[in-house]
């Protein structure tokens, strides 16, 4: 036994001498080699075998030695083959790694959607199933192929020193099939190493069909490009972000941005519109378009501002753009130049101004004439009467008149530009029941009230209404001449944004007025509400007219619905108040009886002497003054006796009003009960004169009886005689 058994076994030799197998290697070990011992020596034949000890590999080989002819002893010698055994496990593990990547590599190779080539200056090494279906060459063909081949003369030489100088980026060439056919190709190579070397990799792909889709889309293109400049409106295309991407002429001209400049721009840097009344800037129709998701157009009046700075009003609409699978991804604006439009709408409109003032003037004068003839020839009349009663009953009927000329005035004023209701926070429901009682007492017509018991408060005008409401019921009433009914419903509602296209949100009063006449035919419908408009032989087509009016001053809308033979409903929507309605309905007295003085400023010369005569009645001296200027001096007058209360015409023709005059009087007298008068009683004035440092305002024309219950209401001091 020689001593590299000492380090095999991790023992000395002279403790290994005279051993048996049990006694130097474990179980595991000892028990093979006494069997293969006994195989020698039984057979007498060699044997080579390998053992692993102690994390070491060794290969012993073992052979008989013969004496006398037969197997009698053991001869044999280990070697340590570790190092042999841990280089074969490695090597087996490389070959299973690179038969796995060129496993991978092959099936990444051939399913790919291109072809893939690797060549070594221009030979081709390997390929994949791709090449040969795009080329029409076998596998078998293509291998040790000069790749060259595959590339058209045309483009070779661009090829051949892209191999040379190693080009890596994507470019384009003409590719060759085997029949012959040339076709259009995108390469793409790659130095990579393959077997032992560096060696090119190239993609191949086929792009005929990139090629023909490009075709079609610039053909599409142009086709595009012809519609757009054979429109005559202004287009303009943005991406999702509002940046302008396409332009037609009619847009350059308008804005006076050429497409190469405004490319990329913000839309509403190129798109400048503002509001024509206040110049403020309109919202991006792009962005409205994306953030809604549909058709946008733009408001009235909208002014388009050019690059120069020119101005023209436009209309415009808007709609996003969509892709195969109906997702946005930009939006097309389509606008026009309609200042000459405009202009002509602007003149046709004057013109319709100027016949329906002509129309307006015409029925105001027949009516006014009418009314006038009665007071004059009832006055006449009585001037001629030597019986006083007789005089009293003319007078009374010149009265009358008087009362339906002042009526006309009052609904002629509902409408007059800028007019204001005198609104008081109140219940609508009553003035409603009792207007519309008032108006059919005497009739054959029923009456059905579905008035809410819990309706909102309402800043109204009680007089307006109760006339609106009067007017909408009359003209029911004469829509049923031989009876009928009516149903007059009141309730709150609230509406949304877009509930009604001429409401704001909020909450309203609904009132809606139905009858069962025989309906409106549709071709008069929407001329109901035109003054003078009637279709009946009495009443003179105010009615309506003033109802819509009203109802507009009021902030709210009238509208009106009917079926031929069913009857119409009139719908009224007015704003409900946050205001605490008044609840003080204490009667005030018709007549009146005072002491003092009070100064009246008119500057026509009739008012003055009316109003000395109706006061001095009513127990006060009277001083007058024909304008601002005289009634001041009359007031500062330290040497009259003082004055208590003042009537001021609101407009002096020549002279200072009683607005202006109200300020400097205010000035030395705070307290004083000083009212306005005037014959417009829609000037804000009258509708709000504490606002305007009034006690009150009476319009004109006026009974004795109304000028006494504003006196009542404000002269806290009345005479007991």
């Amino acid at each position: 036994m020689s001593r590299n058994y000492e380090q095999m076994l991790g023992r000395p030799l002279e403790e290994l001498l005279g051993k048996s197998m049990d006694e130097l290697f474990p179980p595991e070990l000892a028990g093979p080699m006494i069997e293969v011992d006994s195989k020698i020596l039984r057979e007498g034949v060699p044997f080579a075998v390998e053992e692993e000890l102690n994390g070491k590999y060794y290969s012993t080989i073992k052979f008989p030695i013969v004496i006398a002819g037969k197997p009698a002893r053991l001869a044999g010698f280990t070697i340590d083959i570790t190092r042999l055994k841990l280089a074969e496990e490695e090597l087996r593990k490389a070959k299973v790694v690179a038969e796995e990547n060129e496993t991978r590599f092959k099936a990444l190779h051939n399913a790919s959607f291109g072809g893939i080539t690797i060549h070594d200056k221009g030979r081709i090494l390997d390929c994949n199933q791709g090449l040969s279906e795009i080329t029409g060459y076998s596998l078998d063909e293509l291998i040790g192929m000069d790749g060259l081949l595959l590339i058209s003369e045309k483009t070779r030489d661009l090829v051949i020193s892209n191999i040379m100088s190693g080009y890596e980026k994507p470019y384009e060439a003409i590719g060759r099939r085997k029949n012959g056919e040339e076709f259009p190709i995108r390469l793409e190579a790659r130095e990579i190493p393959y077997r032992g070397k560096m060696v090119r990799t190239v993609e191949f792909r086929d792009i005929t069909s990139q090629k023909q889709a490009e075709a079609t889309l610039a053909a599409e293109k142009e086709r595009l490009a012809v519609t757009l400049r054979s429109i005559g409106d202004g287009v303009i295309t943005t991406d999702t972000l509002g940046n302008v991407v396409m332009m037609n002429g009619v847009a350059e001209n308008l804005t006076g941005w050429l497409q190469e400049d405004a490319q990329g721009q913000p839309l509403e840097k190129v798109f400048r519109i503002v509001d024509e009344t206040t110049r403020q800037p309109c919202a991006n129709p792009a962005t409205r378009v994306i953030d809604s998701g549909g058709i946008i157009e733009l408001a009235n009046h909208t002014l388009l501002i050019a690059r120069n700075g020119t101005t023209r009003i436009i209309a415009d609409s808007g709609a996003p753009i969509k892709d195969a699978n109906n997702a946005t991804i930009g939006v097309v604006l389509v606008f026009r130049d309609m200042t000459d439009k405009q202009k002509l709408l602007d003149a046709l409109q004057r013109t319709d101004k100027l016949e329906a003032i002509g129309v307006l003037a015409g029925g105001i004068a027949h009516d006014f004439n009418n009314l006038l003839a009665g007071i004059f020839g009832y006055i006449e009349l009585a001037r001629m009467a030597e019986d006083k009663e007789k005089t009293k009953i003319y007078l009374g009927q010149a009265l009358i008149a008087f009362e339906r000329a002042k009526n006309l005035t009052r609904q002629l004023l509902a409408f007059a530009k800028g007019g204001e209701p005198l609104r008081k926070t109140g219940y609508i429901g009553p003035a409603i029941r009792e207007s519309a009682t008032f108006a059919l007492s005497g009739s054959a017509i029923t009456c059905e009230f579905n008035i809410a018991q819990d309706l909102w408060a309402v800043d109204f005008d009680k007089g307006q209404i109760e006339q609106a409401i009067d007017n909408i019921v009359i003209n029911a009433k004469q829509a049923m001449p031989t009876g009928g009914k009516i149903v007059i419903a009141a309730k709150n509602v609230a509406l949304r944004d877009g509930d009604h296209p001429l409401l704001k949100p909020g909450k309203y009063i609904k009132i809606s007025i139905t009858d069962n006449g025989a309906g409106i035919p549709a071709d008069i419908r929407q001329r109901v509400f035109d003054p003078f408009f009637t279709t009946k032989q009495e009443g003179n087509g105010l009615g309506l007219t003033t109802c819509y009016a009203i109802i507009q001053k009021h902030a709210g809308m009238i509208d009106v619905e009917s079926i031929m033979g069913k009857g119409s409903t009139f719908h009224i929507c007015i704003p409900a108040s946050p205001n605490i309605p008044d609840n003080n309905s204490a009667v005030i007295p018709a007549t009146h009886h005072g002491q003092g003085r009070i100064l009246v400023m008119d500057d026509e010369a009739l008012v003055r002497t009316l109003l000395n005569k109706l006061l001095s009645s009513m127990g006060y001296n009277v001083v007058t003054a024909k304008n601002g200027e005289e009634a001041i001096k009359l007031l500062l007058d330290t040497d009259a006796p003082p004055i208590d209360a003042a009537i001021f015409d609101l407009t002096i023709q020549g002279g200072m009003g009683g607005k202006d005059t109200i300020v400097q009087v205010r000035k030395n007298f705070p307290d004083m009960p000083v009212f306005v008068s005037s014959g417009y009683s829609a000037d804000p004035v009258m509708a709000y004169p504490q606002k305007y440092g009034f006690t009150d305002s009476l319009g004109k024309p006026f009974l004795k009886e109304e000028l006494a219950a504003m006196l009542n209401r404000h002269i806290i001091k009345p005479s007991s005689a």
